[in-house]
Parts: C-alpha cells; sequence; structure tokens
C-alpha cells in the first residue's frame, strides 16, 4: 500500500471514529427520551388530557422513534459492513443518517418541551416554549453550523485537507 492509499484510510478510519463517538452522544439522549415519552401514557394524568395533546405526545413519539433508528443505523451499517473495504461509504451513508436522526431528535425535545410547557402553563406559555425551543435547536444545530460551513467554503483550500479539516498550518494558527 502507498503512502497516500495509508494516508487516505488513517483519515477514513478516524472519520469514522469521530462519528460513531458523536453518535453515541447522540443516541444516550435519545434513548433516555424515548423512555420517558413511553412512560407517560402509563400515568393517571394522561388519560384526562385532551386530543391536542394526545396528538402531540404520538407524534413526538413518532419523531423519537425515527430519530432512534437513524442514529442508531450507522453503527450497524459499520457492523455489517466490517473489513469489506466500505469504510468511505458507511461514512457518507452514516453522515446522513446521522443528519437525519439530529433533525428528528431536535423535533422530538421540541415536541416534549411544548408537551411539559401544556401540562404546566398550558395555551400560549406552552406555544411560545415550543417556538423557543425549536429556534434554539435551529440556531444551534443548523444555521450556525452552515454559516461557518459557508465561512469555509470561501477560504482558499490550501488552507484544508482534502476531507475538509484545517491544515496542520491552518490548526496551529487557530491556537
Amino acid at each position: 500500500m502507498s503512502d497516500a492509499e495509508d494516508s487516505h484510510n488513517q483519515r477514513l478510519a478516524r472519520n469514522l471514529n469521530e462519528l460513531l463517538q458523536e453518535l453515541r452522544v447522540a443516541q444516550a439522549g435519545v434513548q433516555i427520551l424515548f423512555g420517558f415519552l413511553l412512560s407517560i401514557v402509563f400515568t393517571e394524568r394522561y388519560e384526562e388530557v385532551d386530543d391536542y395533546v394526545r396528538t402531540t405526545h404520538f407524534i413526538t413519539v413518532l419523531f423519537t422513534t425515527a430519530a432512534t433508528a437513524l442514529l442508531t443505523a450507522p453503527a450497524s451499517w459499520h457492523r455489517v459492513l466490517f473489513r469489506h473495504g466500505r469504510r468511505e461509504k458507511i461514512i457518507g451513508v452514516a453522515n446522513k443518517l446521522a443528519v437525519s436522526g439530529l433533525v428528528c431528535l431536535a423535533v422530538a425535545i421540541t415536541g416534549t418541551v411544548l408537551l411539559i410547557g401544556e401540562m404546566v402553563l398550558g395555551g400560549w406559555g406552552a406555544i411560545v416554549l415550543g417556538v423557543v425551543a425549536a429556534l434554539a435547536f435551529s440556531t444551534l444545530w443548523v444555521f450556525l453550523p452552515l454559516r461557518e460551513r459557508i465561512r469555509a467554503d470561501r477560504t482558499p483550500l490550501d488552507h484544508h485537507d482534502s476531507d475538509g479539516t484545517p491544515s496542520e498550518q491552518q490548526a496551529d494558527l487557530g491556537r
């Protein structure tokens, strides 16, 4: 194997390991949320809620289910394709699954905030809390990273490695 191939394989291994580490954080959160949402239906107060709360709860459970499936799928892809020379494909698919899973997770958490707001405050107070949660996730998870990505795309390519990460020289400048 040439040095270039070895370097490419090392970068792919590093990218895959970083992605799987990031997903472990998200998976723990989505699993806790899923358990919380499932337990709600077994409370006495759930019998008294109206159709709006039941529908919001059910939609939130569905988004949490989707987030769970999407955020755990990359681990399955890795296991099934392990040692089959498909690391680059796994990373590409896993990245798309992770982003989709995070979108579903943001919707699920927003729905959970809306549900809790409805139980505690009711009416417009709950809606305001839901909107604030949606804006927070949109800003922190989508708009700010996209803004940074656009800025990075405007930076000359000689400051980035082929995988888009800042070169060591550029990283040293950021310290």
